[in-house]
């Protein structure tokens, strides 16, 4: 084996700012490894171990008051001992990093396009802007990009969109290493594998290594050479992917393993299937109804796109859905990102009115209803987001930030506020005495998340709409974030719409499953009849796509 192409020795790595004085509190502490070209590494570990640590500093992307102690070399070279101009040259062409929100690296003002041509010219000069163009155009398609998205901004695409344009960018420069930090965390599983087999595929003819930091032990046991298991800083396990999966020797590395493998065990005993309800008895009224709806949106073209185009410029992104949720039931909502997901349930909940059909919400017609009348019946109607920390203030404390529900509905005294906050605080497992006066910005990704859900129950809602809720938590916390939403379920008599990309969620949470596909639900059922007998082929798709434990080593 040759001289490795990325070399960690004995790294150390404290933060700027840490409370008190003494010793530091080292978010890396000793961690050692190497990379060889061609080679994947996956990096697991749960939320604030010190994996997106560990990629920053190999590119050095930490704070300039860092205490870094250590040593990490590429191709032989000091990444610490760089210059400005060789630094710049370094990250992008040498290695490339996507991370794991797109919106940190995509320009709100500037076009996809234009977010394309400035990365290539800035590293290629000697390209002309039509050589770029074609050059984006060509990686933009490799992600599913179409060309005919190259003049939107990024607040026109999903979630999933942007992050397959974070990742063409990452890619558009050629680079011999990329860093990928929880890459494929917003994708569904279709586009998920197609980018790791397309990382995979250039791993193998550019001799590109990846170190692919993820949570998702699925998907690094199926693209990944190697496994390191990081815990509080420390790297406590290598090998083999096949080893570490088969015979893991830390105790942190079976407990990983054993979560994951919870959630994907066979049958459907979580919350749906067996302990959940059957379909409805007839004469049942359900609880949200929703018919034909519809959420269309017309494309601004310039003057000579309006002058020369004769294509449609209008999204469907929500294009004539049915469906009915009854009174404590839990409804997975499955697709690709972009299907139209999240668009749908930001419109059942009148956050963006339908271009047609109507939502019926405890029999009232929502779509008739005055935006005060509506934000009114929204106590009854709550959401938990996929990224907690971009829905919660990051200048209120954890009390004040589950209490504003209450004030906005005017359902609480501050006094009678504080204790209902009290409560919920203990009832989703966080201590008030140690979080009531927290700030966001102090919590790990888990107890984030937890605070969303006090915030969402503060008010007693019949249905709570779950976007994404686990899919930035490793596999443990999600586990312990989905036990607790059950037994919230239980305790407060709750619907969950349970939106999601993991199948394996799906399948260990909820009762039915609806597929979702192009705007349109495509095939609806019991959750056990879905995963047994899928009838659509794009539903069959998505299950061959799933990655699964069984499956690797």
């Amino acid at each position: 084996m040759g001289e490795p192409l990325l070399s960690v020795e004995n790294l150390r790595v404290a933060y700027p700012y840490q409370r008190g004085g003494g010793e530091p509190a080292w978010a890396i502490d000793g961690v050692s490894f190497t990379l060889q070209p061609g080679e994947r590494l996956g990096l697991v570990g749960e939320s604030g171990c010190g994996k997106s640590t560990l990629g920053r500093a190999a590119m050095r992307l930490l704070p300039a008051c860092s205490r870094i102690e250590g040593r990490v070399t590429f191709a032989g070279q000091s990444v610490f001992d760089l210059t400005p101009a060789q630094l710049r040259r370094f990250r992008g062409e040498a290695v490339a990093l996507v991370f794991q929100d797109p919106m940190t690296r995509l320009d709100p003002l500037m076009t996809i396009g234009d977010h394309c041509v400035e990365t290539l010219l800035s590293h290629q000069p000697q390209l002309s802007r039509r050589q770029a163009k074609e050059k984006a155009i060509e990686t933009l398609a490799a992600v599913k990009i179409p060309a005919s998205r190259w003049s939107q901004y990024p607040h026109e695409f999903s979630g999933g969109m942007r992050q397959r344009v974070a990742i063409a960018l990452a890619l558009m420069l050629e680079p011999r290493m990329i860093v990928a930090d929880e890459p494929t965390t917003s994708l569904d599983v279709t586009v998920s594998a197609e980018i790791m087999q397309e990382l995979t595929r250039l791993c193998r003819e550019r001799e590109l290594a990846l170190l692919l930091i993820s949570h998702d032990l699925a998907m690094v046991g199926e693209y990944c050479d190697r496994i390191a298991v990081m815990y509080f800083g420390k790297m406590v396990e290598t090998g083999t992917t096949e080893s570490v999966f088969k015979n893991p020797q830390h105790e942190y590395t079976k407990s990983l393993l054993q979560a994951a493998l919870h959630i994907q065990a066979s049958g459907n005993t979580a919350g749906g299937g067996q302990s959940g309800p059957q379909p409805a008895p007839e004469g049942q009224t359900p609880l949200l109804r929703v018919r034909d709806l519809k959420q269309h949106y017309t494309l601004e073209p310039n003057f000579l796109e309006r002058l020369f185009s004769k294509q449609d410029q209008t999204i469907k992104a929500v294009d004539g859905v049915s469906l009915e949720l009854y009174a404590g039931e839990i409804l997975g909502l499955v697709g690709e990102s972009g299907c139209g997901k999240s668009t749908l349930s930001r419109t059942i909940l009148q956050l963006i009115r339908p271009t047609g059909g109507q939502v019926e919400f405890l029999g009232e017609d929502l779509t008739r209803l005055s935006s005060g009348s509506v934000r009114q019946r929204r106590r009854q109607m709550q959401m938990v987001f996929q990224d907690p920390h971009a829905c919660l203030n990051p200048m209120m404390t954890v009390g004040q930030s589950v209490a504003d529900p209450l004030f906005i509905h005017k359902l609480a005294s501050p006094a009678e506020a504080k204790v209902r906050v009290t409560d919920m605080l203990e009832r989703v497992g966080l201590t008030p005495a140690e979080f009531y006066d927290r700030y966001p910005s102090e919590l790990s990704g888990g107890q984030q998340q937890r605070v969303a859900i006090a915030r969402a129950l503060i008010t007693r809602p019949r249905l709570v709409i779950c976007d994404e809720p686990v899919s930035m938590l490793d596999a443990s916390v999600q586990t312990q974030v989905l036990q607790l939403m059950l037994e919230l379920k239980r305790e407060f008599d709750l619907t969950y719409l349970f939106i999601t990309h993991d199948l394996w969620l799906a399948r260990f949470l909820c009762d039915r499953i609806a597929v979702m596909n192009a705007g349109q639900i495509v095939e609806m059922g019991q959750t056990r009849e879905i995963f047994a007998r899928p009838q659509h082929p794009y539903t069959q798709k998505l299950l061959q796509a799933a990655p699964l434990l069984a499956r690797t080593g």
